[in-house]
């Protein structure tokens, strides 16, 4: 008997042994596969890195301590659009203390004594922050004849800014010549770069005006100076771009012509508040013209006159101050 169980234990031993080496082939097989070599693990390409964090967008510098925006701008009026709210002269004058040398109607000084002529009007309308069409960062549009700009305007429920409006707009309650005060700037705003002649004759032809426009444009974007800005709030009111106006003195067939503009563009040129250029009839585009809307304030109202008692004759200019911090407070000027 013992003899017998010393036969069949071993038996069952190897047989228990060949069983269990036949159930863990299969996965010792698929560990083998699962598991690379050292060739094709050489082979596979490391993840790539995690690309480096978006640089922080540039802080917007503060307006400078002159602009008063109107707290009741975003209830009267439109998005993009501030209010304009006081009272207007109809004739300025300023004398110039320091004029460009060969240049006589380019000023670089103005003195601080301001001449209003005229019945004084209130006015309250608003305007578009920057010119068409009206986009923070955006180069504004040209090549626009003066009955398109009106059409772009009324398509937002909008209107051409009447020259009186524009004048009140760029100078302010202080009647400044220029929009930022009395000394002229060209790192202010984009005016007094180099311009070069136009082929007039690629303006004749559709297929070359895209690249004519491309080789003269100086523009910047809007509200790109942020220096460029009028006691309201509204940018790039002198340089950049020509702006058309509604010119109701004007005529339609003859200068001076009701299709007007304002402010000048990126040349050397007079940039101010008060010129006007009447010169060129309502079908008139050209690389440098622009414009802006208007409009009125959703309470209704925009001009009145006042009492002609209420008319000042010669006053002083409350400028900014000269060689300060943008935000500090001007001093007040000496009556």
């Amino acid at each position: 008997m013992r003899s017998r169980e010393a036969v069949v234990f071993p038996l069952v031993l190897a047989g228990s042994l060949a069983l269990a080496a036949l159930l863990l082939s299969p996965r010792a097989a698929e560990r083998h596969e699962t598991q690379p070599s050292a060739s094709a693990a050489a082979s596979i390409e490391a993840p790539p890195p995690p690309p480096p964090p978006a640089p922080l967008p540039k802080e917007k510098p503060p307006p400078p301590s002159y602009v008063q925006v109107s707290p009741e701008s975003a209830t009267a009026c439109g998005p993009g659009m501030v209010l304009v709210d006081g009272i207007y002269c109809p004739f300025v004058g300023h004398r110039c203390l320091k004029y460009r040398e060969d240049v006589k109607d380019v000023c670089e000084r103005f003195g601080p004594e301001v001449l209003c002529e005229g019945r004084l009007e209130r006015r309250r309308f608003c305007v578009d922050v920057y010119e068409y069409p009206n986009m923070e960062g955006v180069k504004p549009a040209v090549m626009a004849d003066w009955n398109e700009a009106r059409r772009a305007c009324e398509v937002e429920g909008k209107r051409l800014c009447t020259v009186e409006e524009w004048e009140f707009a760029c100078e302010g309650p202080g009647m400044w010549p220029y929009p930022y005060g009395a000394e002229r700037d060209a790192e202010a705003c984009n005016i007094d770069k180099p311009v070069e002649p136009p082929d007039f004759d690629a303006f004749s032809d559709p297929a070359r005006v895209s690249a004519e426009v491309d080789r003269l444009d100086r523009r910047v974007a809007s509200g790109e100076l942020h220096r460029c800005v009028s006691p309201f709030g509204v940018h790039d009111m002198t340089g950049n771009v020509d702006e058309w106006v509604d010119n109701p003195q004007g005529k339609r067939l003859e200068a001076p012509y009701r299709s007007s503009l304002k402010g000048g563009y990126w040349g050397p040129i007079r940039a101010r508040c008060r010129p006007i250029t009447s010169t060129h009839n309502e079908w008139f585009s050209f690389y440098q013209v622009g414009f802006r809307c208007c409009g009125d304030p959703k309470d209704g109202g925009r001009a009145g006159s006042l009492p002609a008692g209420k008319r000042p004759r010669l006053g002083r200019m409350n400028l900014p101050p000269r060689n300060v911090p943008e935000r500090s407070k001007p001093a007040p000027e000496s009556p």
